[in-house]
């Protein structure tokens, strides 16, 4: 279990901080707001009201000693890029912060902001992938253009070898798991034969995994 800050509670922020309340960690939210610290403090493990623009107010928080820190500030790019330098001055390590624009991007990454999020960006991007691949459940980027995404087979492919199924493209995508039901099944061989229904984990570039396609649906 870890404990984490996130600053300013609105939509994006708060949705990180329940996410990682269920996902069993600590949460103080931080926000100007009386009313908005107030409606959560029952769901958060602290909630405090703090003009996150007072370098001094922060320091009284002690959050050098939070596990990640998130500024989840909203449309107010200068009490964003303030904020966000005030927690570089009192030494936050693990920073990160929502993005609004490029702009706001651009000074974040001068500040030497290393995680710095899009949500709204990130998500079109995943609606798009969705809509483009609807076989496609989920998928991450691993870096340096490649990825790892998990698909779902559809009834068609039923009692099928993973070399069938992969075909030509078998040795430039590896099959990190099937997963059936209650069961996995790690790195299988060739001639494992998937079910309709199973969900695969294969790694690859995106340009070898997009050649899959016409074949998953």
């Amino acid at each position: 279990m870890a404990h984490f800050t996130v600053i300013g509670l609105g939509r994006f922020g708060i949705t990180a901080s329940l996410e990682l309340i269920h996902l069993g960690h600590t949460v103080t939210g931080i926000d100007s707001s009386e009313k908005l610290a107030e409606h959560y403090a029952d769901e958060l493990t602290h909630t405090v009201i703090c003009d996150a623009t007072d370098e001094r107010a922060l320091k009284e928080l002690n959050l050098t000693q939070s596990d990640g820190v998130l500024v989840a500030i909203g449309e107010d790019m200068q009490a964003s890029l303030l904020t966000t330098l005030h927690l570089k001055n009192i030494g936050v390590k693990q920073l990160w912060v929502k993005a609004n624009n490029k702009a706001h991007h651009s000074i974040l990454a001068k500040l030497g902001v290393s995680r710095i999020v899009h949500p709204e960006e990130e998500m079109g991007v995943r609606v798009a992938q969705a809509l483009n691949y609807p076989m496609v459940n989920d998928y991450i980027s691993i870096g340096h253009g490649y990825y790892v995404v998990e698909i779902k087979l559809i009834d068609d492919l039923d009692n099928i070898t993973l070399r069938k199924l992969l075909g030509d493209k078998i040795h430039a995508v590896e099959t990190l798991l099937v997963k059936r039901a209650h069961e996995l099944y790690s790195k299988p061989h060739e001639a494992f034969k998937v079910r309709a229904g199973d969900s695969l984990l294969l790694c690859g570039t995106r340009a070898v995994l997009k050649s899959l396609a016409p074949r998953l649906v």
